[in-house]
Formats: structure tokens, C-alpha cells, sequence
């Protein structure tokens, strides 16, 4: 399929919000413990958000068989919803790991999947599942 010709990109950026019953364990989670650096933290009379960058985002649409398949080769049963979010990491065992110590409940630990990545699977403060991946390279 051909994709339209347009004369700039139309989106900029790709924000995940996740909505945290407990705001600051997964501020610390997310930011002090999984290090994603703060770009910008607001507050009103309502409540509070605070920005963190995660690096290039990219948007993964897979199909129910695609899904199943992803959590058969890291968890060995289908555990994800309908959104997970997966970060590139430079040492998947160390970080999947210091999370761990941090509260979030390790699903799987780091598995050599197919496409040559350590993948491993977390449940993390907002509700989210997490995988975790190294590139390997080429085998």
C-alpha cells in the first residue's frame, strides 16, 4: 500500500498517558527507578502530570494471532491486554532486575526470542505490562 505524500509529517510525537492511581510510586518507578529523564512536570487545583522522555517512539499495531504469539515467546501464555509497553534497554537482565527490586512483578524473566532480542515481561505501577528488550544483533 502506498502511503500518501504529504509535505510534512503530520504527527510530531507519540505520548503514552497512563492514568496512576498511585501518582508518586509510579513517578518514582517510572522516572527515578527506570530513569526516563523529566521534560516537564504541571499541576492545577485537580491534580498533577509530569512529561517523561522514553526515547524515539514508535507506534506497534499487531493483530490477536501477532499478540498471542509475542506473550507465547515471552511469557509462554498470553498475558497482555490490549496495550503494552515495551522499552529498548541496553542490559535487559540489570534493568528487568533493578525493577523488580522497585515493586514491579517480573512475568517472565529475559528470553532469547526469535528475532535475536532478550525480551523479558514485567507488571508495573499504572497497570502496564512491560517488555524490556536488548537488541543482540546478528547471530
Amino acid at each position: 500500500m502506498e502511503r500518501p505524500k504529504t509535505e510534512e509529517a503530520t504527527v510530531r510525537e507519540l505520548r503514552l498517558v497512563v492514568t496512576a492511581a498511585d501518582y508518586e510510586e509510579a513517578l518514582r518507578f517510572y522516572r527515578d527507578v527506570l530513569g526516563l529523564p523529566e521534560r516537564g512536570a504541571f499541576s492545577s487545583p485537580d491534580g498533577r502530570v509530569t512529561i517523561l522522555e522514553a526515547g524515539r517512539a514508535t507506534l506497534e499495531i499487531a493483530d490477536p494471532g501477532h499478540a498471542a504469539f509475542i506473550d507465547d515467546v515471552e511469557v509462554g501464555r498470553r498475558v497482555a491486554g490490549q496495550i503494552r509497553v515495551a522499552f529498548q534497554v541496553d542490559d535487559a537482565p540489570a534493568v528487568t532486575a533493578r525493577l523488580a527490586a522497585a515493586g514491579a512483578e517480573v512475568l517472565a524473566e529475559p528470553t532469547r526470542t526469535p528475532w535475536n532480542s532478550l525480551n523479558s515481561r514485567l507488571e508495573a505501577p499504572g497497570a502496564l505490562q512491560l517488555t524490556l528488550f536488548t537488541e543482540l544483533g546478528e547471530e
